[in-house]
């Protein structure tokens, strides 16, 4: 059976499995990279209740996002392929939970606050994709939820990044996600997918679309909850 991406390949010079995924997402990609709340934490102009917000969800979610990265590690292929992604890992327990705190320090938000948050319906959604996405899926299924939740952060943060803002935390957050070496890991992490992806059945190659796809669509949540707008993700999951 011919598959919708050897279609796609087959009109392209270089064709890449994660642009046919990219494009696959329609507006939602557009949604989640130029979002109100990127555009504001660039320009300055978030209120600190609402990167609070923020920040308290993303906190709860790295936690599910460290397992999930080391789940690949345990399914990628190559010892190459475990270095680097154990290499991110240490960056993500290390320069930024230290940023977490910091930040968590000056907006005045308690250890047990930041311990124990109250999950918002994006951040549940979000923390069960990526645990079904390892725990029932391979090394392809896992990488189809990291690259878009990674490749979302390097689109809006490097479209902001000639900007400045006056708040350490808006400003090192943006930094973070803007360095040549996260682009360097993002484009890694991407031709890993690229890889298995074109190498995947074109049922499979669906179902790595479908999960693709609703990364994006939580990402686009998990922004509008920052604003007190989540109740659209409150129903089913992505189907297998």
């Amino acid at each position: 059976m011919t598959g919708e991406f050897e279609q796609y390949a087959a009109a392209r010079d270089e064709p890449r499995f994660t642009d046919w995924l990219r494009e696959r997402t329609g507006a939602d990609w557009q949604a989640a990279t130029e979002h109100r709340f990127t555009r504001e934490l660039g320009a300055d102009d978030v209120d600190d209740a609402t990167f609070e917000r923020y920040l308290l969800q993303d906190y709860a979610f790295v936690e599910t996002l460290v397992g999930t990265f080391g789940h690949a590690v345990g399914q990628a292929p190559t010892m190459a392929a475990k270095s680097r992604l154990t290499d991110f890992l240490g960056s993500l327990t290390d320069e930024e939970n230290d940023y977490f705190e910091r930040s968590f320090e000056a907006l005045g938000v308690t250890e047990s606050e930041y311990e124990n948050p109250d999950l918002l319906p994006p951040t549940r959604a979000f923390v069960d994709l990526l645990g079904r996405a390892a725990a029932q899926g391979d090394y392809a299924e896992t990488l189809a939820v990291l690259v878009p939740a990674e490749w979302v952060y390097l689109a809006w943060a490097t479209a902001v990044a000639d900007q400045e803002q006056s708040r350490f935390y808006l400003a090192e957050w943006v930094d973070l996600h803007a360095t040549p070496a996260f682009e360097s890991f993002v484009d890694w992490l991407r031709s890993e997918l690229d890889r298995v992806g074109a190498e995947a059945a074109p049922r499979r190659q669906e179902r790595l679309a479908r999960l693709f796809r609703r990364t994006v669509e939580l990402e686009v949540a998990f922004f509008d909850a920052a604003y007190g707008e989540s109740e659209a993700v409150a129903g089913g999951e992505t189907r297998w």
